[in-house]
């Protein structure tokens, strides 16, 4: 039960990174823009520069604002990358556990040496 709940939270958490796939790029696009506009209006001299660069920046931050939610797929991305580890070391723990006599004979044996 407990896997399957997991498997449709996935498929859950998968569709809404795809949908939010369009935002979040848009979201980069104008970080990225905001990120050069502060370097050329820190590089401007002349005030009528500065103010060109502020009129840009505050359109492009509206662009950024606008595409705040697109950080839900960030999350739903994390959330998926959280359940495939703990799967990976669900995985590892099952295997180290193995029903083997002769590993098991292997570990003892060298709890008994230590």
């Amino acid at each position: 039960m407990k896997s399957f709940l997991m498997f449709v939270l996935g498929i859950a958490a998968v569709f809404v990174f795809l949908a939010n796939l369009g935002p979040l790029i848009l979201f980069g696009i104008s970080l990225f823009l905001l990120y050069v506009i502060y370097k050329q209006f820190i590089k401007s001299e002349s005030t009528f520069s500065k103010v060109v660069w502020i009129v840009l920046g505050l359109i492009v931050l509206s662009m950024t604002v606008s595409n705040i939610f697109a950080l839900v797929g960030v999350l739903a991305l994390y959330l998926l990358y959280v359940m495939f580890r703990g799967d990976k070391e669900e995985k590892a723990e099952k295997a180290s556990k193995t029903e083997d006599p002769f590993v098991n004979f292997e570990r003892e044996w060298a709890e008994l040496k230590n």
